[in-house]
């Protein structure tokens, strides 16, 4: 039997993948307190939410459902944050925003359930949130610096991995919104293929943009009208096999950049699910299995 665990890419054909449904006090949460928008209803994040799982089954992977986080935090429905799954076993983060301190118990739990060992844990004061985390092939990860993961983290993040053979390189991201907001290195780039990439251009690191046209790696542009009015998200794409992506409905010309790069682009309504609570498909999230 093939091992069941193992995601060092952020591309190959999606096999298993933990996501968790919308907490029933998510749409009565206080909008300042948690950074959503205003006029969320649980009937409209339960829809969204299933349709985007529907999407996800029909690619072929096995939807794990994450256990053990109580209803009042709100944004455990993105599990890509708190843990990371390498070709070892699971690594829980420590995140960056305090409201969300206690989710990583709820994946090392899931964790424990699911058979998949974790092999280190960040401690404070580092932080380290996975969706500052970017795979660029198995041997690489990026990490982006900024409010949600501090050098703490990162040390801690290297002291783990590279050990294991993968380096890790790291480039700072911009203020931008203020610390309040989520601006995550997944805010700015998707990988769709392992020579692909879709990218915000204004707000890349110059380093990491010339590090990956040095590596061959295509960049796609994101549509700078439909950044500004998803709040980033229509960056956020889900690849779940080499230029076969889930993204968000509602960003046409985004999703038309991507598919003259050759890609087959699914869509879900994410108005309520996605734009108004600063989460992506990739945020919806924690893949623990590709399959090459």
């Amino acid at each position: 039997m093939s091992k069941p665990f193992g995601a060092q890419d952020m591309v190959s054909s999606l096999a298993r993948v933990i996501v968790k449904s919308p907490s029933p006090s998510m749409a009565a949460a206080d909008s300042q307190q948690w950074h959503y928008g205003t006029g969320l209803t649980q009937a409209a994040l339960d829809a969204q939410h299933a349709e985007f799982v529907s999407v996800l089954s029909e690619s072929g992977a096995e939807v794990i459902q994450l256990n053990g986080a109580s209803d009042d935090l709100c944004d455990a429905i993105f599990p890509h944050d708190p843990s990371l799954v390498c070709d070892a076993g699971a690594i829980i983060l420590r995140m960056g925003k305090e409201l969300r301190r206690p989710e990583p118990d709820a994946h090392k739990h899931t964790y424990d359930e699911i058979g998949i060992p974790v092999i280190g844990t960040i401690e404070s004061p580092g932080t380290v949130e996975g969706g500052d985390c970017v795979w660029l092939n198995g041997d690489t990860l990026i990490v982006g610096r900024g409010f949600r993961t501090n050098q703490s983290g990162i040390d801690q993040l290297k002291s783990i991995l590279e050990p294991r053979g993968v380096s890790v390189l790291v480039y700072d991201l911009p203020v931008l919104s203020g610390e309040a907001a989520c601006l995550h290195l997944m805010s700015i780039i998707s990988i769709l293929d392992h020579d692909l990439a879709l990218i915000y251009k204004p707000l890349m690191p110059v380093a990491f943009y010339q590090m990956l046209q040095d590596k061959g790696v295509v960049l796609v542009e994101g549509d700078v009208d439909e950044f500004e009015r998803s709040n980033g998200l229509n960056l956020n794409v889900l690849a779940t096999r080499p230029r076969d992506c889930i993204a968000v409905a509602g960003f046409p010309k985004t999703v038309a950049a991507m598919r003259a790069a050759g890609c087959q682009v699914q869509t879900f309504n994410g108005d309520d699910l996605c734009i108004k609570c600063e989460g992506g498909p990739t945020c919806l999230t924690r893949p623990v299995l590709r399959r090459q």
